[in-house]
């Protein structure tokens, strides 16, 4: 799975960054998921001052959705010499 990073300054001029974004197909049925708590951590770190600069996207998902669709989400099984299904 191929992950992004997104580093924004927050309302104060901090420097965050927020990595481990995955980047999913238009077509994938978590897609508006990510996308909407993408747009809910960027909002709640925006608007607050943090002592961190770097968040984990999977670490806050992790704590926000049912873990199955965590698990389907972030552990995709892994094949020998890159064979697809």
């Amino acid at each position: 799975m191929l992950y992004k990073s997104l580093e924004f300054k927050n309302v104060v001029g901090q420097k965050v960054k927020v990595i481990e974004i995955p980047v999913l197909a238009t077509n994938n049925r978590y897609y508006f998921l990510v996308q909407s708590r993408l747009q809910f951590l960027i909002n709640a770190l925006y608007n607050e001052r943090h002592v961190k600069d770097c968040y984990s996207f999977r670490d806050y998902i992790k704590r926000k959705i049912k873990w199955g669709d965590y698990q389907e989400l972030f552990y995709t099984e892994e094949f020998k010499n890159n064979a697809e299904l």
